[in-house]
């Protein structure tokens, strides 16, 4: 569902810079992604957010979703699940493939909902 772009500014700043950590993404003991690679998007008053390099993440796992969501500060975002013995996680990541121009460092990078996996940060 495409709609208009609005650029971050005052009211709604986006800032991304480099996560100088590991960002190991598990669920229960199985490393579903790993990344020294990884970015962190801060956004208005939202906590920030790991973006990880989609070729970080197993992609044995990945299976994707119909599911699609739009943001008018970074676009039109896609969803995968994670398909593991234990069951699917559904629609537990999500990516910018053709982010806006304002957020382009996140294309090729996929985030995680931190209320269904584990992620940790090593420094």
């Amino acid at each position: 569902m495409p709609g208009q772009q609005i650029v971050p500014g005052p009211d709604h700043p986006i800032t991304i810079e480099p996560n100088p950590a590991r960002v190991v993404v598990r669920v229960g003991d199985r490393v579903v992604a790993d990344s020294t690679s990884a970015l962190s998007l801060r956004e208005s008053t939202y906590p920030a957010v790991s973006y990880l390099p989609l070729v970080d993440v197993d992609q044995t796992l990945l299976r994707p979703t119909d599911t699609q969501t739009y943001c008018p500060y970074k676009g039109d975002a896609s969803y995968y699940s994670l398909d593991l013995p234990e069951g699917e996680l559904t629609d537990v990541i999500w990516t910018y493939e053709q982010p806006y121009p304002a957020v382009a460092e996140i294309a090729g990078h996929v985030a995680f909902y931190a209320t269904k996996v584990d992620i940790t940060e090593q420094r």
